[in-house]
């Protein structure tokens, strides 16, 4: 190793997404089932408000905290979804830019921080960037939250747990009750709760819950990304204990400095566009790719986000299978990116109806020669 590398990048490998993609990169028209983001472009509303921004003058650096306009918006529809005297609102880098800045101001080194496995990737290697010590726990096979899992796990060192439902990457969301008893051991422990909110929008069988109606002390952690198609544009927000709230934007002027100014007025314009279409449609591709896939393949249905997590067929694992996959010309991604097993892998349905059917068909195929 280099010797000005610093060690704590040594605690962490690089996503092994990014080594599907690279492989990707070496195949003509693949059948692409991997990409977390929707297949729609981002709606034309905002990107015209983004594009007046831009020609009205509006490019410099807004205030760290966000511009006004925006933060009003949130702030209307957290308060008014809430009602909480003390949480506050701010815009920042997405929602992975929040993420970060919620580890940097509450983990400290040896601080222990409790969440589900399977995990969005980000979690265990911000948690080692800021010494902190992940604590996952097993959700396997349902991948459902179980709060007494949770409190099983709690220590003297426990600082955090996070939550993300819906999930990525199993499409899995908590139920009330679940997120009910869990937000209120926090409470009684005095643990930090960190929900990751980003895809709370997709939430197909039942209306969404977060954790913050039973804990007034959530910190949540949402953006736009996902729900309207603006993965490139770095747009996210944060709200929580205005305290909390003060020192991740004391952390985001040295650091993001803020979300890109044009990109926060076309996320202004996004609080007024509908998404009802787009949702019915991505409910519409789960029910199509859960029937496709259900007679081979073992998977609990998902209720929110665009992912299903199936179980790998034969004995070679999650891994091995994602590789036949990717010779026959059909990107998905090995579950063990994921978790501490290889026995799963994730497929996005945020895809053509066609894309779909002609990865299902190649999906079964597999599984019969397994």
């Amino acid at each position: 190793m280099h010797p000005w590398i610093a060690q704590r990048t040594t605690t962490f490998d690089a996503s092994g997404i990014r080594k599907v993609f690279d492989l990707a990169a070496k195949l003509t028209d693949p059948i692409n089932l991997s990409i977390g983001q929707p297949d729609f472009d981002v709606p034309e509303s905002i990107q015209e408000a983004a594009i007046d921004a831009i020609r009205g003058g509006k490019n410099a650096y807004s205030p760290t905290q966000g511009i006004g306009p925006l933060r009003e918006a949130l702030s209307k529809e957290i308060a008014d979804r809430f009602g909480h005297a003390d949480r506050d609102v701010f815009v920042s880098s997405g929602t992975s830019g929040g993420l970060m800045l919620s580890m940097l101001s509450m983990i400290d080194p040896g601080d222990e921080v409790i969440y589900l496995d399977p995990y969005f990737v980000m979690y265990p290697a911000l948690l080692k960037m800021c010494g902190g010590v992940p604590v996952p726990i097993d959700s396997y096979p349902t991948f459902e939250l179980d709060p007494d899992k949770i409190a099983a796990a709690v220590t003297d060192k426990t600082k955090m747990i996070l939550l993300n439902s819906p999930a990525n990457p199993t499409g899995v969301t908590a139920t009330a009750e679940q997120l009910e008893a869990v937000a209120k051991l926090a409470a009684d422990k005095g643990i930090a709760l960190v929900s990751d909110e980003i895809y709370s929008r997709f939430h197909y069988d039942s209306d969404f819950v977060s954790p913050t109606s039973f804990n007034p002390d959530t910190i949540v952690i949402d953006g736009f990304s996902k729900s309207h198609a603006m993965t490139g544009w770095r747009v996210g927000y944060v709200h929580g204990p205005r305290e909390i709230i003060a020192t991740m934007l004391k952390i985001q002027q040295y650091s993001f400095v803020c979300s890109p100014q044009p990109a926060q007025w076309g996320a202004l314009r996004a609080m007024e566009v509908s998404l009802d279409g787009h949702i019915e449609d991505y409910r519409r591709k789960r029910d199509l790719i859960c029937d496709l896939l259900q007679d081979d393949f073992e998977f609990t249905r998902p209720g929110g986000a665009f992912y299903l997590f199936p179980k790998a067929p034969g004995d070679a694992g999650g891994e091995a299978f994602v590789h036949r996959a990717i010779e026959r010309g059909l990107l998905i991604i090995p579950g063990n990116i994921f978790s501490d097993k290889d026995t799963h892998f994730r497929i996005s349905f945020a895809a053509t109806d066609d894309t779909l059917r002609r990865g299902a068909a190649l999906l079964c195929e597999l599984a019969k020669e397994a």
